[in-house]
């Protein structure tokens, strides 16, 4: 494998990284195993798989000279790692009585820039009867598909769905016919002023999203990088109970359930919800699930305003559905929800001087993160020992307390809730205000 420049996102990925707001996400695979010594066998397979996979090796690397242009000037690659060691990456850790404690005190750590930024964390279960595995991959390195991609490799072995065969190339070569060329460069032009247009629609956008704006104070603090993780876990049938009942998709369900638990946590930690209306953003990948190999994060988002001020579930309901179908009509590429692909127009050494900065912006832009994980619907093991619950959890922005990330996997949904340990000490009333606002739209809907 040779080296090659990060894409633009992924740059800035990397540059807005910074001691306190690590920028890696990460999943908790729980597993039931009979055996004590499951751990121990679990952490050596890892090790020796993850010396076979490619993608895992890769580290990041600044350089300052050009080397695809002069707008490259600044940039990074990702190349082989000569010196690579599983073992630096993959480690076994003493037995313990709370998973999510764990996870949370691993999450706050950031990544070996020097090494491959991605580490798998064996957690023995204290009464010997199962264990975890913490994954961590650095946003640069991996987004949440091309992350699952990795994370499946040094997994039991699966049946995956073949891959759609490849269109032929047109006949004649890989050289276009010098008759079509007019139309290709008219169809260039008009690709390259169509971008302009786009990027300063989006940037029109955010500006009107963010003037007059006050970000939530619950959801924002200083950063401490310090973390605390939980988790949840509903049945998926629940959620299609309400959702057979109101219309909509499960996705808006789900968004309406973080915002009622919102409004519950708000009101009992005394905060108040009145009036409170916070930023969510609700990233949407733009990459195919059977085109998950290919390096480069491929993200935008939706942003809209989570009615916690509404005292109404189904109202609440109603409006994330309105909110959510406004997105959808206008599409990923545009509004301030898509300021990621801005990223794209930004050269290299702009990501590098402006990381700072923008890392401190990110308050500014929205108050949560709200973030669907794929997971695959058949049953994920490791050593033959079945995968029970996994909790996916995102990145921290700078100066928010709170993110949401969610996976649907074999009939529940598993919330994965990270947040700043200092400002929301109490996260596991968070999580409980999770499952109770289920139940509470079930009531709601008479089922």
């Amino acid at each position: 494998m040779t080296a090659d420049p990060l894409a633009p996102l992924d740059l800035a990925f990397w540059n807005i990284e910074s001691p306190e707001n690590p920028m890696h996400l990460g999943a908790l695979g729980v597993f039931a195993a009979p055996s004590p010594t499951a751990a121990a066998h679990a952490a050596d397979l890892l090790a020796g798989r993850a010396a076979a996979v490619p993608g895992l090796r890769m580290r990041i690397r600044d350089v300052w000279a050009p080397f695809t242009g002069p707008l490259s000037f600044g940039g990074a690659v990702r190349e082989p790692d000569p010196e690579f060691d599983p073992l630096h990456h993959v480690r076994l850790h003493p037995p313990t009585a709370d998973y999510q404690a764990a996870a949370g005190r691993l999450m706050e750590r950031p990544l070996e820039r020097g090494r491959p930024p991605w580490e798998a964390h064996v957690l023995p279960a204290e009464e010997g009867d199962g264990f975890a595995v913490l994954f961590k991959f650095h946003h640069a390195l991996a987004d949440g598909l091309r992350a699952l991609t990795l994370a499946a490799a040094v997994l039991d072995p699966m049946d995956l769905p073949a891959p759609r065969p490849r269109p032929a190339p047109p006949a004649g070569g890989r050289f276009p016919d010098v008759r079509a060329l007019p139309g290709l460069l008219r169809g260039a032009l008009s690709g390259a002023v169509s971008d302009v247009g786009r990027a300063l629609d989006i940037g029109a956008s955010v500006a009107v999203h963010t003037l007059g704006m006050r970000s939530t104070g619950a959801l924002t603090a200083g950063p401490t990088g310090t973390r605390r993780t939980a988790g949840v876990v509903v049945d998926l049938d629940d959620v299609h109970r309400v959702r057979k009942v109101v219309g909509g998709t499960v996705n808006d369900v789900l968004i309406a359930v973080v915002a009622g638990a919102l409004r519950t946590w708000l009101d009992e930690r005394g905060d108040g919800s009145a009036g409170v209306t916070p930023r969510a953003l609700i990233p949407v990948s733009k990459r195919r699930p059977r085109t998950a190999h290919p390096q480069g994060n491929r993200l935008s988002g939706y942003l809209m305003r989570l009615p916690v001020d509404d005292p109404d579930p189904l109202g609440r309901l109603a409006a994330v559905r309105t909110a959510m179908n406004r997105n959808k009509d206008a599409g990923p590429g545009r509004g301030a929800g898509a300021v990621a692909l801005l990223a794209d127009h930004v050269p290299a050494l702009g990501h590098r001087l402006g990381g700072p900065l923008v890392s401190q912006a990110a308050r500014l832009w929205f108050d949560i993160l709200v973030t669907s994980v794929p997971l695959p619907s058949f049953g994920l093991k490791l050593a033959g020992n079945p995968v029970t619950e996994v909790f996916p959890y995102a990145p921290l922005a700078r100066g928010q307390s709170l993110a949401v990330a969610v996976s649907t996997y074999r009939g529940r949904v598993h919330f994965g809730l990270v947040a700043d340990a200092e400002a929301v000490p109490d996260l596991d009333r968070f999580a409980r205000a999770l499952t109770a606002e289920v139940e509470t739209l079930i009531t709601a809907c008479g089922s």
